[in-house]
């Protein structure tokens, strides 16, 4: 199977640090004006996913989401989660540890582009199923 969103062991460590602190988390790349192309992570229930967020995988349980425009964006690469020193101000969770997670990316080649294609889109959440519905649908990625 063909990951559209994968993160590097140095992601997979903090993600499990920022669980066994804050319990079950999210992550969202939304694509705004401020920290757009950063994924943001929020523990679940400080998050409301919108009937427009497309689930692409998740990590250690913890589904990650991006706006529609955004997957229009990535759909032709896989994103690649890491970590960088740089802090900096956030809304994300790592930020208070003075880390931030970082969107890389590498485009899909052909063979794996068909493939997804051929696997159909990747779920949405329904108007209103929040968190509790969709988290169940994220195949472990690590």
């Amino acid at each position: 199977m063909i990951e559209r969103v994968v993160f590097t062991p140095e992601a997979v460590a903090l993600v499990a640090a920022l669980k066994a602190q804050h319990g079950p988390l999210i992550f969202h790349l939304s694509g705004g004006c401020c920290e757009g192309s950063a994924p943001m992570c929020f523990r679940q229930s400080d998050f409301r996913v919108g009937a427009n967020d497309v689930l692409l995988g998740a990590v250690d349980g913890c589904p990650f989401y991006v706006g529609t425009a955004q997957f229009d964006y990535w759909s032709g690469c896989q994103i690649i989660v890491d970590v960088v020193a740089e802090g900096g101000d956030s809304f994300s969770l790592e930020a208070a540890d003075g880390v931030r997670f970082i969107a890389r990316s590498r485009l899909f080649t052909d063979a794996e582009f068909e493939a997804l294609k051929a696997a159909g889109p990747p779920p949405q959440p329904a108007p209103a199923a929040g968190v509790a519905a969709t988290a169940a649908q994220a195949a472990p990625s690590t």
